[in-house]
């Protein structure tokens, strides 16, 4: 089958929406009919990288219908609703080896681990996770990456605590999912850190008790002072190497003894190639820093998500703040690079 997708065929070029050659589904791939799909920053990484396989497609979090099933695919069924993420639903040690899905453009296998910036999506069934049809079909999408990504590290990586402080550098999508889960958790206070005076309110909205400019004042000294000493844990949402240095001395700080330890710095942006921290951090206040890549139980996490949307404790809807049609690819693309979009964006079907 023949279906429109975005399409890169160099870095830095813009995109095409072009038809792809889609074969039938191996035994353990489906094909979905795409709704929705959120727009990530890191697939601007990806369009900028030159070391990327070529034609490349995009895209890492949808919703649809599933309209094909391979074979040994066992928990999707035609005609199910189901979110596409990039996180596997079972558990796997390691780090994946992408493989071409088998669509093709102009002859030429496609490279990308998944994709759904496209009318219909060739995938690992492993990637697709069935919801409820009683589920919006456009907002959900951005469960499959921004909301598992931020909310998924405080939930599961962190695993924060009542009244545990927080602070979150970068408050787009990613960032506020993980202050809407600090919130939910009853974390206090839960810090937005932003550049950016409308993106900081919006924060307020999703559960920021206090907002720090980066522009106008040193983070570190504002969330130290904040919490009296720094925070618990301190995520950085955006992936620069400036805030990857800072997220680690905005944490508390311990000191000898088996459980004196400090506070843990969260890196879940994708990060700079390379950052210099004082390692004085770790020995003599026992802080810790780790990463968070999309650290979710698809199966569970996405349902637990779901009903909380449908509760009103997790205004999924209210994340969106701006949508586009695959003809606006690029405009998308654009106006998330230069800072305009709020919350998260999608583009409808």
């Amino acid at each position: 089958m023949r279906s429109r997708a975005a399409i890169q065929t160099g870095p830095d070029q813009p995109l095409m929406v072009d038809e792809l050659e889609i074969p039938d589904p191996e035994p353990r791939q489906v094909i979905v009919k795409m709704l929705s799909s959120g727009v990530c920053h890191s697939q601007l990484h990806q369009m900028h990288n030159p070391d990327q396989d070529r034609p490349m497609v995009f895209g890492h979090e949808g919703v649809g219908i599933v309209t094909s099933v391979g074979r040994d695919v066992t928990h999707l069924r035609e005609g199910d609703h189901a979110i596409v993420t990039w996180v596997p639903r079972t558990p796997i040690r390691g780090r994946p080896t992408p493989v071409p899905c088998g669509a093709t453009y102009r002859e030429e296998l496609v490279h990308g681990l998944v994709f759904t910036w496209a009318e219909d999506a060739l995938v690992k069934g492993d990637l697709v996770v069935p919801i409820s049809k009683e589920h919006p079909t456009d907002v959900t999408s951005i469960v499959g990456c921004a909301i598992l990504t931020g909310a998924g590290a405080v939930l599961n990586t962190a695993r924060v605590r009542p009244a545990d402080s927080v602070a979150v550098y970068g408050v787009g999508g990613v960032g506020l999912s993980a202050i809407k889960m600090a919130s939910i958790l009853e974390a206090h206070p839960i810090i937005a850190v932003d550049i950016k005076e409308d993106k900081l309110d919006f924060a307020r909205e999703f559960g920021a008790t206090h907002t720090v400019n980066a522009s106008q004042q040193d983070p570190v000294e504002a969330i130290v002072e904040i919490t009296n000493g720094g925070a618990d844990y301190a995520f950085d949402a955006i992936g620069l190497r400036v805030t990857n240095e800072q997220i680690l001395p905005s944490t508390r700080g311990g000191g000898p003894g088996a459980d004196n330890h400090g506070g843990v710095a969260v890196l879940i942006g994708m990060p700079a190639m390379e950052m210099t921290i004082d390692p004085g951090l770790f020995m003599y206040h026992q802080r810790q820093y780790r990463g968070s890549l999309g650290a979710t139980y698809p199966e569970k996490d996405f349902h637990t998500f779901l009903r909380w949307h449908q509760e009103g404790k997790f205004p999924i809807d209210k994340l969106v703040t701006r949508r586009y049609t695959l003809d606006d690819i690029n405009q998308a693309c654009d106006d998330l690079e230069s800072g305009q979009i709020l919350g998260r964006a999608i583009i409808e079907l």
